[in-house]
């Protein structure tokens, strides 16, 4: 027989019924095979019958011996002796007494920064010697900071921790994670993980700016601080190495001081009106793989300094200014800039000290301090001054402060403010002037010539002739450009006597002025014939001949006046020219009769307003009635000379019981008195 028994941790001493035949034939005693945890104990009845327990006597333990297999041997009390033997299966059921074992108590694994979720960690194991429900285990986390909790996840079933969150390096560089195992009976044990983070490069360097100047003076020295700085990088290892570089196209340099910490200092002169501010770009790179690098731009300022001075915009300046102009006329405006900035760049104009003619700048121009504009204080005259140079100033407002000087020329412009002057013939209206023309002129022949000037340039000066008025305007005919009064037809003898003209001279100014010049001209029938009396004043004999003195002593005057004036103008042109020309025409001083006239006389080409040179005569009587000189037609031809000659007269035989005066007046370069007539009375 088998019996098979089934023992859960019973107690000590149990026992059991092993039940068998009555009477005399009953089981008489029983015995078990050898073992460590059971014994019998037999027992009688009431009715003597034996009977026997299985007494556990030694606790079973089902990790060690899950079955045992006991031999029962039974005799009786019978002849012959019976015996009777049973196995006895003894399983042990399992009871929860045995706590689930880690295979490790501590896990070390590694892990890479930034690896994706569900990745896995590792994978803990625990065992429980128990059966069954005793033997299920489920793990958990035990006592863990909620940041592992965010990073990491534990499967309970399978003992997998895999990645739940972000894993940075630079947060932890490990973690320590207890884990608890628990089987079905609620015995638990616990194990340790140890997670090592490995890094990456995954975290660029920082530029950690510590000081910085707002504003770095341009004359700063060379090695002057302008910023400090720290470079980090949160890896590790060459991960967090770093080098530190600027770029090269600045005047300033890198110099480390300690671990990791810079000074950006200057290396070349600076100038802020070249570069007034520069970013600096500090370019932090690590030596991990890849590598990663980060940038810091940095501004710097550069403050001024008063190192430049104003420059105007012009070399020189040329400002024109028309005369006559009201005072407080706007001339022109100077302008010089300064590179420097603010107070530094404030310019303010001012003019030199110095004089224009005989009075200072300050009394006809001004210039505005701060704008540069030129301003006329009074009405200028082209004919005193055609121009003039003033010095004008410009400083600005640094400490020191610079300056500089241009200077400006103010241009006179002309106007035509200036009529006409007569120099030639003189207007004097107690004697006004006489011509004689021979009736036996013919057309075409010179009476005089009109000379004028005036004191305007430029067309303003030119002046053109014409005749205005005249007692017969078909006798008589004048040069537009020359002003020469000349014959236009042959005399007749109908005409006047007296002829009187106006001749008008005006000159090409806008608006043209003009004056007029009155001749009288007396028609003669012969040279010998004095015809001196003006026909409308009557005079006496004494008169006449107190008149011819005086005329006569006037013209030795004037001649010697003339003389000295055309030598000393010579000897200044001739001094500028630096030629000398020693020529001269001698004066034939002849006495002669009126039956006897010179055949030579002293002429001279015209070199000024004259194009001509003309030999003119004139026969005065000792009783003649005025003191003026009448010009006759030219008896001989002109003949070229010396570009100047000198007036002269010479005394002659008496005529009609008197003397004459022949008087020969040549042409002369008015051109030497231009802009500054010398007026002349005969």
């Amino acid at each position: 027989h088998l019996m098979k028994l089934s023992w859960r941790y019973s107690s000590l001493h149990r026992r059991f019924l092993a039940h068998s035949d009555i009477g005399t034939n009953g089981i008489q005693s029983y015995a078990i095979s050898s073992n460590e945890h059971f014994i019998l104990d037999v027992l009688s009845q009431g009715d003597g019958s034996k009977y026997a327990e299985l007494v556990l006597e030694k606790q079973l333990d089902r990790e060690e011996q899950a079955q045992l297999m006991l031999i029962l041997t039974a005799a009786d009390g019978g002849l012959p002796q019976r015996t009777g033997t049973a196995r006895i299966c003894v399983n042990v059921l399992d009871n929860n007494d045995n706590f689930p074992q880690f295979s490790q108590s501590v896990y070390k694994v590694q892990l890479m920064e930034n690896s994706p979720r569900d990745t896995l960690v590792t994978k803990v194991e625990a065992s429980d010697l128990d059966q069954g429900s005793n033997a299920e285990i489920t793990y958990s986390f035990r006592q863990v900071p909620d940041k592992v909790l965010t990073l990491f996840q534990l499967n309970p079933f399978t003992g997998e921790i895999t990645v739940l969150g972000i894993i940075d390096f630079e947060d932890a560089e490990m973690y320590e994670i207890e884990v608890q195992a628990t089987d079905g009976g609620g015995f638990t044990s616990r194990c340790k993980v140890l997670v090592q983070i490995n890094d990456m490069n995954d975290n660029a360097p920082e530029v950690t700016l510590t000081s910085l100047t707002s504003t770095v003076p341009e004359d700063s020295s060379p090695e002057t601080v302008v910023a400090l700085f720290s470079v980090s990088d949160r890896d590790s290892g060459d991960n967090g190495r770093t080098l530190c570089s600027i770029q090269d196209n600045v005047p300033f340099a890198l110099k480390s001081t300690v671990k990791n910490y810079y000074e950006l200092v200057t290396q070349k002169p600076l100038d802020r009106e070249k570069v007034p501010e520069y970013n600096i770009t500090i370019t932090a790179t690590d030596r991990g793989t890849p590598r990663l690098t980060s940038v810091r731009v940095i501004r710097v300022q550069l403050s001024d300094i008063n190192d430049n001075p104003p420059v105007f915009n012009e070399s020189s300046y040329v400002m024109y200014l028309k005369e006559n102009n009201p005072p407080g006329l706007l001339i022109g405006t100077v302008r010089a800039a300064d590179l420097d900035t603010e107070q530094n760049a404030k310019v303010t104009y001012s003019a030199l000290p110095g004089n224009i003619g005989d009075l200072p700048f300050s009394s006809s121009i001004s210039i505005n301090s701060e704008n540069g504009k030129v301003y006329a204080l009074q009405s200028l005259d082209y004919e005193q001054r055609r121009d003039f140079q003033v010095t004008v100033r410009a400083a600005d407002g640094g400490p020191p402060p610079l300056s500089s000087e241009v200077i400006v020329r103010v241009v006179i412009i002309d106007e035509n403010d200036n009529a006409p002057f007569i120099l030639y013939p003189l207007q004097n209206s107690s004697s006004p002037a006489n011509d004689l023309v021979p009736r036996s002129a013919e057309a075409g022949s010179l009476v005089t010539k009109v000379v004028a000037v005036d004191g305007d340039s430029g067309q303003n000066s030119w002046l053109s002739y014409q005749l205005l008025k005249a007692t017969d305007p078909s006798l008589f005919t004048v040069g537009l450009q020359t002003g020469e009064v000349k014959t236009s037809r042959p005399i007749t003898s109908p005409d006047s006597v007296k002829q009187k003209l106006i001749v008008l001279v005006r000159d090409n100014g806008e608006p043209p002025r003009s004056t007029t010049s009155t001749l009288n001209v007396l028609l003669v029938d012969g040279f010998s014939d004095a015809y001196m009396q003006l026909l409308d004043v009557p005079q006496e004999e004494e008169q006449q001949d107190t008149l011819t003195l005086y005329l006569v002593i006037s013209l030795s005057f004037i001649s010697f006046l003339f003389l000295v004036s055309v030598v000393t103008i010579i000897s200044v042109r001739l001094y500028k020219t630096r030629q000398c020309r020693d020529q001269y025409v001698p004066s034939s001083r002849n006495f002669y009769s009126d039956r006897n006239f010179p055949t030579n006389r002293a002429e001279t080409s015209g070199t000024g307003t004259l194009p001509q040179s003309y030999c003119y005569e004139v026969c005065l009587t000792t009783g003649s009635g005025t003191s003026e000189f009448k010009f006759l037609r030219p008896l001989v031809p002109s003949l070229p000379a010396d570009p100047i000659s000198f007036p002269f007269s010479h005394r002659t035989s008496n005529v009609r019981g008197g003397e004459f005066w022949v008087l020969h007046l040549h042409s002369i370069d008015l051109s030497y008195f231009r802009g500054n007539p010398v007026p002349v009375n005969y």
